[in-house]
Parts: C-alpha cells; structure tokens; sequence
C-alpha cells in the first residue's frame, strides 16, 4: 500500500468468535490452492475486532502445510492494534496458539497490500455482507487480482456460531468456480436455513426462477425423503439426500466431504440467471 492511502473497503460489524469460521478452514485446509502452492502465503481479510480468527486459520491449515504463513488484514487501525496485543500474548506463550506461529497483522482492504508477494488464499468472510450487490464483482475483482496464479479467493457468510456457512470460491482471473453450503447437521430441520446466510452475490436470488432458488428447494426436498435415514445418524440422512440429488442430475461435487455437512456445485449451478 503506498504511503498515505487508505486501505479500500467499508469497516464491518467486527463480531468474531472463537472457532467460527472452523468448516471453511477446513475445506481451504483440502483445497489444491495451499497444498500445491510454492508460497503457502495466506490472508484473513476482515478478521473483525479480534485476531482470533487469523490465529485458529494458521492452526488449522498448518496441519496440512507446516510452512503456512497467514497475515490478518483489517481497515480500522485499532483493530490491528488490538490484535497485534493479542499476537504479543501468543509470542509470550500465554496462549493455547503455537508461540512461533507464522501470523502477523497488518492495516489492509480490499487492495491486499502485499508488495510483490502474491497470496495462493484470501479468505474473506462476513466482509461483503454490508455492501450491495452490484460492489461484489468490483471487490471480487480487487482481491483477485491480488492473488498468485493458482491463488483462490473464499468469500463467504455464516452465522454467529459457524454452524450455518456459505462460501464462493473465485480464481485468480476473478471468474467464480464453486459454492459450497456447510451445515452442522445435527438438528437440521430443513437445508434452506442456508438462504439466510448465502453471499451476497446470491442472497437476493433466493426467489422463484433463480438457480440457487431451485438448488435449496431440491435439497430441502431430498432431505425429506431421506428422513427413513435418520436411524443412522444425521450424517447418514444428509449423504442419502445428496446422493438423491445426484441421481436427479444435479453436478454435485468432493464427494468425501458430504459427512462433514457438505455440499459443493459449480458455480453455474447457481448462479443468477
């Protein structure tokens, strides 16, 4: 970022809590964007009023890539402040974190100022959800360009505990790939809880003739019909339902992850007509 610029962006609501952002850490922790990255270089842009999430997002994905190294971008400058404090008390070993782990926090937006270094992830979670709807192609555009060639952008929404989340992934060209929803099963009543919490390219087209419409329709449908399955367990009715909804074409995909409550599509399954 050049001397005197203001980082690009809105400042967010700021809540962040412990262990929220746990499934999509995960995924990411999957995803070809880290595991096969030259620089595992990783950003959590709007980490909120806490540095908590930057330092559970290194912790997860360190188990795959040791050499991660995650930098937590915010606009309010006593926000990096606050968790620059934090990272003292980790450094000191007054945390359950790893004392060296490699988190730094820095002031940042939407322009990711990085210098010359080129980020393989940009998680940006709870971020967009302020803006309208036409914003989220230009700032998907600004972060993406920030990325490393194989780099992914994950912008997504969840709920206040992380048991609701939805997340699209963009490449490096700005061009979205993939929606994923993640659902804590148990106790599901319905799979559609996901509209409150889509992103916000998607959060106005929960409406008749719009795709995502008609995927959270077929899939609150098919977890109906799976009821029988709830004997074996939730996570066994969520992976009849999904299964049902690929008999019935839908291009579902990571077939491995539908235990964990997941469900990922092309991004043209869903996106606005």
């Amino acid at each position: 970022m050049a001397r005197g610029s203001a980082p690009v962006g809105q400042v967010t609501r700021g809540t962040t809590g412990t262990n929220r952002l746990r499934r999509v850490d995960r995924w990411i922790a999957r995803h070809p964007a880290l595991l096969r990255s030259a620089d595992p270089f990783v950003i959590d842009l709007g980490y909120g009023a806490s540095g908590v999430t930057a330092l559970e997002l290194h912790a997860r994905l360190a188990r795959a890539r040791p050499d991660v190294e995650v930098l937590g971008l915010e606009i309010a400058p006593e926000r990096v402040a606050r968790a620059r404090a934090q990272l003292g008390e980790v450094r000191a070993g007054r945390s359950t974190f790893a004392p060296d782990a490699l988190v730094s926090f820095a002031a940042g937006g939407f322009e990711v100022p990085t210098g010359e270094r080129r980020p393989a992830v940009i998680r940006a979670f709870n971020v967009l959800r302020q803006y309208d709807e036409a914003q989220v192609r230009g700032a998907w555009d600004q972060m993406a360009g920030r990325l490393a060639p194989d780099g992914l952008l994950v912008e997504g929404t969840c709920d206040e505990l992380g048991r609701i989340m939805t997340w699209v992934a963009v490449g490096a060209d700005a061009a979205p790939r993939t929606f994923s929803v993640s659902l804590r099963l148990a106790g599901l009543e319905r799979p559609s809880v996901a509209a409150e919490r889509l992103p916000k390219a998607l959060i106005h087209r929960n409406v008749s003739g719009e795709r995502v419409h008609d995927f959270l329709a077929a899939l609150d449908l098919e977890w109906e019909r799976a009821a029988a399955l709830s004997t074996f367990g939730p996570a066994q009715r969520w992976v009849g339902a999904l299964s049902s909804l690929t008999a019935a074409g839908w291009p579902l995909q990571a077939r491995s992850r539908w235990r964990l409550g997941e469900v990922t599509v092309p991004w043209a399954a869903v996106a606005p007509a």
